[in-house]
């Protein structure tokens, strides 16, 4: 029987929790862990492999992290550069994980796939080549190749080129890309924290309430969907990994910092090809530029997956309309019930100041599947629609703080939000969380662990773990150590280190 009052407690079984769990366990094996998750399996939201990109986001293709040029023509590549740098320190904790025993099996959650930028028309042949020159001239991405050659793009990628008529086009590619099963790995994670004394992982129930303690801590009562029963804990920090319900259980803790925040979802849709014949001829994943009022998140890829140990090509995310605040568990309700007087102004703000924004999502929420082979046919221009399938995907919830409604704008990203007596956290937004998720949960230990961290002895626990947490690996003078760390990390996890 779980104990009543474990030091922490996450809620959710996402790739957040399961990083912090074991970040916290490893670094103090005293500690007592508890993890709720509402549904009856671990990880199945956003970190599911269905419901993501699966791109290891590394700052290589995505151009939505450098979406356009300078007046000097130039494009700032400062994003990227630090992305990767975030998306190494998860790759070197996964490493650890496995060289540990911790987790096994890499090639079950993390494969090579190069990563490639395509464009085109000339005004977009420019900017990538700008793109590019920004940098190739940075060591993280110094093998990054671009070419406007057909020919060469088509050895790359070759559906890209296949049926096309002659245009500009663009192409960037570097092979030490990954395609990430997140969900997979959370779980790993997840078995062995459930396995380490006094740790409990508890599918199947849902958190129906957070009550803050007069001294301290917090009271958490959670239900057990198969009995009814309710049990209540006191813990001395919660972290709120619950995706798109961190909102409802923000509002639930009271937490004054939570205070004109609320949710904007969006849905998600993918197009699936699982003919071996297509599927074999492609491995990559694709990026292109965002089309006129698309989230960030919705930027179009041209995708290789690998799935349930199954290669697949998916194509999209196609954006829709949605009021639900989870993707299975989730409610109807979940955004009416959200809206409160604290928030109303700040929502209604947003979607006036935003108006491009919601009809984009009421367009593609009633788009034909012929609407949607037109955007696919821009990647691949022979693409049959009986060779493709369409299929529901994850739900995002875009976090809106007062600070956002009073400018009217809508920031895409990832964040937490701790309370001012650090003992609750909670992850907000989307991309690119996942993958940088171990250096944003390093963030939660510096706030709210501090002890942890403290002297020699907490740096160097630290770094045991993650071995250039601490050390800047963008300084020029860092190439030689950049390549020292990061080789060793990826030959664990089976991928490329292309220096």
């Amino acid at each position: 029987m779980p104990s009543s009052t474990p030091d922490v407690v996450l809620i959710g079984s996402g790739i957040m929790s399961a990083n912090l769990g074991v970040l916290l366990k490893q670094l103090d094996p005293n500690l007592s862990i508890h993890v709720y998750e509402v549904a009856d399996q671990l990880s199945p939201e956003s970190s599911h492999g269905w419901n993501n990109a699966g791109t290891g986001h590394a700052g290589i293709c995505e151009l939505s992290y450098t979406p356009h040029r300078e007046p000097d023509g130039t494009v700032n590549v400062a994003k990227a550069i630090g992305i990767f740098e975030e998306f190494e320190q998860s790759l070197q904790f996964w490493a650890h994980a496995v060289d540990t025993g911790v987790i096994d099996d890499p090639r079950s959650f993390i494969n090579p796939v190069d990563h490639i930028s395509f464009v085109r028309t000339q005004e977009q042949v420019d900017y990538l080549r700008a793109r590019h020159a920004g940098l190739a001239a940075h060591h993280f991405f110094a093998p990054m190749e671009f070419t406007t050659d057909k020919a060469q793009i088509a050895t790359w990628s070759p559906l890209l080129t296949e049926g096309r008529i002659d245009e500009p086009i663009a192409a960037t590619r570097m092979v030490g890309g990954s395609d990430v099963n997140f969900g997979v790995i959370a779980t790993k994670l997840l078995n062995w924290l459930g396995q380490q004394e006094g740790c409990a992982v508890m599918p199947g129930h849902r958190v129906t309430d957070l009550t803050r303690h007069p001294g301290g801590g917090w009271q958490v009562e959670a239900r057990e969907l198969a009995t009814g029963a309710t049990k209540t804990s006191s813990a001395k920090f919660v972290f709120v990994g619950a995706g798109g319900g961190s909102i409802l259980l923000l509002q639930k803790a009271g937490l004054p910092e939570a205070r004109g925040l609320g949710g904007f979802p969006i849905g998600g849709q993918w197009l699936v090809c699982d003919d071996p014949a297509i599927v074999e001829r492609h491995d990559a994943k694709v990026y292109g530029q965002a089309l006129g009022a698309a989230p960030t998140m919705a930027v179009p890829h041209l995708d290789t997956r690998i799935l349930d140990g199954k290669k697949s090509l998916l194509f999209g995310p196609f954006a829709s309309w949605t009021t639900k605040f989870l993707h299975q568990h989730g409610k109807w309700t979940d955004l009416p019930r959200s809206i409160k007087p604290h928030n109303l102004a700040t929502l209604l703000k947003i979607g006036w100041n935003n108006l491009d924004l919601v009809r984009y999502l009421m367009q593609q929420g009633t788009q034909s599947m012929a609407d949607r082979m037109k955007v696919l046919h821009e990647f691949y221009p022979d693409a049959k629609e009986t060779d493709w399938k369409l299929i529901d995907a994850g739900i995002r919830v875009q976090a809106i703080k007062k600070t956002d409604g009073e400018a009217g704008i809508v920031h895409y990203g990832t964040e937490v939000l701790t309370s001012a007596d650090r003992s609750m956290s909670a992850l907000l937004g989307a991309s690119p969380g996942a993958s940088t998720s171990v250096h944003i949960i390093t963030k939660v230990v510096e706030k709210s662990f501090p002890h942890l961290l403290a002297g020699a002895d907490g740096l160097a626990r630290i770094q045991k773990l993650i071995p250039s947490y601490g050390i800047d690996l963008q300084a020029p003078a860092a190439a030689a150590r950049y390549a020292e760390i990061a080789r060793p990390a990826r030959t664990t996890l089976g991928l490329k280190f292309d220096a």
